[in-house]
């Protein structure tokens, strides 16, 4: 089971947050791997559905007025 925490941001700080994720996802893609193996894309691929996820969720977040 996982923890969840609850945020109020702003409409700046969502952007931001996204802008974040954004390039966590491009650095998880961009990652060389010398000696790819099916574990380490595996773990790629369950790296990158989890920051879709966050996204996700983050985008569906109601902004608090500022």
């Amino acid at each position: 089971m996982s923890e969840s925490i609850s945020l109020e941001l702003t409409k700046d700080q969502k952007e931001i947050l996204l802008k974040g994720l954004r390039f966590v996802r491009s650095s998880i893609m961009l990652d060389i791997n010398d000696l790819p193996t099916n574990e380490s894309e595996d773990e790629r691929r369950a790296n990158l559905r989890q920051v879709t996820e966050l996204a996700e969720h983050v985008n569906r977040a109601p902004v608090m007025a500022h």
